[in-house]
């Protein structure tokens, strides 16, 4: 078992790491100034990582293993979505939803959110999330389509922004309201969004099935 103080010093890497990547990209960033910033001696990236690119993805690792860890709390990936009934599947949607918001505004850092922003424009950046992928086999099940679907693919894309939108653009949220941080008020605000979208853009199948 790692002692404490490893696991701290892996965190610390991790943070300092993400900064910088975010403030000066891959290239610009050097093992000896993550090192420094971390308080941690040279050799623990190698230690852990290996070198700077297996760093730069464990950063992404590191989130999506968070957030399937998370997930587990109230998800059962177990389940298969397509064995549900509409109505199951939609309560479902609801609850991930809801909970993703609680997930993404206490886990995700404004470093991490500009880092994944630029990681999006790279041709090869493909995210491997268990828990994203059973949200839109939800949301294909709710649909009554297949879950690659470009139907399916857009709404569950548009579901996401309607979660994280706030974050990426605080010009347009945070500053207007004066804020450095989104409160209880903004969050409830963000899940109600949420659940609006979902009943109006994706839970129009229930009636349909209620009359089948």
């Amino acid at each position: 078992m790692k002692k404490v103080s490893d696991e701290s010093s892996k965190a610390r890497i991790l943070d300092a790491a993400t900064a910088l990547f975010a403030q000066k990209g891959f290239d610009g960033t050097s093992i000896r100034e993550i090192c420094k910033n971390a308080g941690v001696n040279l050799c623990m990236i190698s230690y852990y990582w290996g070198g700077k690119k297996e760093l730069y993805q464990g950063i992404i690792e590191n989130l999506l293993e968070k957030q399937l860890e998370y997930s587990k709390e109230f998800l059962d990936l177990s389940k298969k979505p397509e064995e549900m009934s509409i109505k199951e599947c939609f309560e479902l949607l609801m609850k991930i939803a809801d909970k993703f918001v609680d997930f993404f505004y206490k886990n995700i850092s404004s470093d991490l959110i500009v880092l994944l922003l630029k990681e999006q424009q790279r041709p090869d950046f493909i995210v491997k999330s268990p828990v994203l992928d059973y949200m839109r086999s939800v949301v294909a099940r709710i649909l009554n389509k297949n879950v690659n679907d470009r139907v399916v693919i857009f709404k569950t894309l548009f579901l996401l922004s309607q979660i994280n939108s706030p974050r990426i653009l605080p010009a347009f949220s945070l500053r207007l309201l004066g804020q450095e941080d989104f409160c209880k008020e903004d969050i409830s605000i963000i899940k109600d969004n949420i659940k609006l979208y979902i009943k109006t853009v994706i839970g129009g199948n229930i009636k349909e099935e209620k009359n089948d």
